[in-house]
């Protein structure tokens, strides 16, 4: 089975972030720098979705989202914070993973599995704490490739 979206692992590491703000930017040009895509075009969609409500997901996770133009399939980008931010979550509890997608325009249904699959993922107690713990970037990476061809069906 391929998965729902690509995971380059340029894509994931760990940064130092004061604010929700710095961290949808930093996000932004992570996606851009990795996947060849205009940073301010990804950090407008992403903002502009946030102001429909936070995408903080809850027990620390957020999952910013976006549909741009000119990309062929879902892509997705992961970021551990050395240091929890508040993202205005639903639980009211600071985030310190993200994982970012972005979706082609038309993707409707293949956003919304994207999406579930993440979700599935990000709730699971073991991965969440492996996240949490792993010690570098090449670890996270290597969990969530496990974990999203777990979370694919």
């Amino acid at each position: 089975m391929t998965a729902l979206f690509t995971l380059h692992p340029d894509a994931v590491g760990t940064i130092r972030a004061e604010s929700k703000v710095e961290i949808l930017s930093q996000l932004a040009q992570r996606f851009a720098k990795v996947y060849a895509l205009e940073a301010g075009l990804i950090r407008d969609r992403i903002e502009e979705r946030e102001r429909l409500g936070s995408t903080g997901f809850g027990r620390g996770v957020a999952i910013p989202h976006a549909r741009i133009p000119d990309i062929a399939r879902p892509v997705a980008v992961f970021l551990r914070l050395e240091s929890p931010v508040s993202f205005d979550s639903a639980d009211e509890m600071p985030v310190d993973l993200v994982f970012g997608l972005l979706s082609p325009e038309q993707a409707g249904a293949a956003h919304l599995h994207a999406l579930a699959a993440i979700s599935r993922m990000m709730r699971d107690e073991a991965m969440h704490a492996a996240l949490t713990q792993a010690p570098g970037d090449e670890a996270l990476y290597g969990l969530l490739s496990n974990g999203i061809d777990r979370n694919a069906a």
